[in-house]
């Protein structure tokens, strides 16, 4: 048995990249708030609920992120929507807060998708 941590790779969106750039204009702390649950997906510890409506072949998960900021806790914080793709690699699809709209739906996270699918 080894003891190694695996090595995640973390790939972003176009989508991810774009909404984290806004985000920083309006809260300055999002790429702090952030940082300490991609240290969790890079030691394999991936959290959040499961986006339902999704289908079986994808593994899509939403975390809540609290929003220093806003001193409102997690609930009014930020959501990360990500995809694990195998136990070494996940994909983080977007990031909103919560104050600014209310959740996601599934044909959008399939339009994100299917973008990525394009570019990449």
């Amino acid at each position: 048995m080894s003891n190694e941590i695996p090595f995640i790779q973390i790939d972003l969106t176009p989508e991810y990249k774009r909404n984290l750039r806004e985000l920083s204009k309006k809260y300055r702390n999002v790429r702090l708030d952030t940082q300490p649950i991609i240290e969790q997906f890079q030691g394999g510890n991936f959290t959040g609920d499961r986006i339902p409506g999704m289908g079986e072949n994808y593994v899509i998960l939403k975390v809540r992120v609290r929003n220093s900021n806003i001193h409102k806790g997690k609930s009014a914080g930020y959501r990360i929507i990500y995809q694990i793709e195998s136990p070494t690699s996940i994909l983080l699809l977007t990031i909103y807060a919560k104050s600014d709209r209310e959740d996601i739906s599934p044909n959008e996270i399939r339009n994100i998708l299917a973008e990525w699918e394009r570019d990449e």
